[in-house]
């Protein structure tokens, strides 16, 4: 008599991909979302279907969040090279044959539309990760030479295009590689202390150096302006500084415990520019004041505490590197339009992880979380 085999049931099957998560960086990650969320649906309900493509974006990250956690770490190592040449081949395209939209060429047509520079903030870390690991044990000062050519390469064209935002975010990648890698207090206070030193000056000499006429050599027009509106908006209170004015008074107007769901003034009566995208903290700030913004800090600290913890236990030093340099990501996307909205950074174009609106930005989050997540998910397999 043949023997008759129970077909697993669907639960059995679907356990083991679930096995090894990480319950705390999902929790950190859940938090976030339900914060995004809530001040989307605020923000954007009469903003056309924005609600909704948000909810439909946090899904599809969600999706590659999980495909990617299955794929182990010495997998993810081998997509490093060639990931990289081709982010790097089609930022190449995009300067020779890019499309040109508000006086900047970011966008490739290859049959649809892509940004290839947002590649690189996954491609980034993922590179410098694999060429310190391949010389484990080994290191010289040469190789950090090397690992800051491969750094320079992307972060020059990106720049070039011009996009300052992206090139921030994919150079602070690159650093946090570079720096958990091993490199020298040495190296790093000098250039630290003598970036501290040009503030001052800047901040110092701002009356000549933003006088009309001046121009600085080493920025775009544009990119000199928002400095120069950063250190006093009001030069143009109607024009380029009426992001940052429209910002605080909103983060201010919400006082300690913010005016209540739905109830922001600035944030409906559409004073805030770009409420739903870069400058949605400060529809959040208005709406839940300063201990929602307390909340929603803790949030990202205990997302940054994780991660770096992940990768204190990761079993490798291409998953360390991996994993610090993703969490490091997570950081400077927060602090960055922190900043930029409540007039301490130059307006730069950065969204808020999982608050801010953007599908291309959502699906770059889904990965770097789902490589968090294969990390985490290969030391917990090893241990049991």
């Amino acid at each position: 008599m043949a023997a008759v085999f129970d077909k697993p049931s669907l639960l059995k099957r679907t356990l083991p991909m679930l096995q090894g998560f990480d319950g705390l960086l999902a929790f950190a990650v859940f938090l976030l979302v339900c914060a995004g969320l809530l001040i989307m649906y605020s923000s954007g309900y009469d903003h056309g279907t924005r609600f909704a493509d948000h909810g439909r974006n946090m899904l599809i990250a969600g999706a590659i969040m999980f495909v990617v956690a299955q794929i182990p770490p010495q997998r993810l190592m081998m997509f490093a090279v060639p990931l990289y040449l081709a982010g790097v081949t089609l930022l190449v395209a995009v300067a020779v044959f890019g499309i040109t939209k508000k006086g900047a060429k970011r966008w490739l047509n290859i049959g649809v539309v892509i940004q290839p520079s947002e590649i690189l903030k996954i491609a980034m870390p993922l590179m410098l990760a694999w060429w310190f690991q391949k010389r484990e044990g080994q290191l010289r000062p040469l190789d950090f030479v090397v690992a800051l050519a491969l750094l320079a390469v992307p972060v020059g064209l990106i720049m070039k295009q011009p996009d300052l935002g992206t090139s921030l975010l994919v150079m602070a990648a690159g650093l946090a590689v570079i720096f958990f890698a091993g490199l020298s207090w040495k190296l790093i206070v000098p250039p630290v202390l003598l970036a501290l030193v040009g503030i001052f000056l800047v901040v110092w000499y701002e009356p000549q150096l933003c006088a009309d006429g001046v121009r600085w050599f080493v920025l775009h027009d544009y990119q000199q302006q928002r400095i120069c509106t950063l250190l006093d908006p009001s030069r143009d209170p109607l024009g380029k500084g009426f992001h940052i004015i429209q910002g605080m008074i909103a983060i201010g107007s919400g006082g300690m415990f913010g005016k209540g769901f739905m109830a922001g003034t600035q944030t409906h009566l559409e004073f805030i520019p770009e409420r739903t995208t870069d400058f949605i903290f400060a529809a959040f700030s208005e709406e839940f004041g300063l201990i929602g913004n307390l909340l929603l800090i803790a949030g990202f600290i205990f997302l940054i505490i994780r991660g770096l913890f992940i990768a204190m236990d990761a079993p490798t030093l291409f998953s360390r590197l991996l994993a610090g340099s993703l969490t490091m990501i997570f950081f400077t996307y927060a602090f960055v339009n922190m900043g930029m909205v409540s007039g301490m950074l130059p307006v730069v174009g950065v969204p808020l992880p999982f608050i801010s609106y953007g599908g291309t930005a959502m699906v770059t989050l889904g990965l770097a979380i789902g490589m968090l997540m294969s990390v985490a998910k290969a030391r917990r397999l090893m241990q049991t």
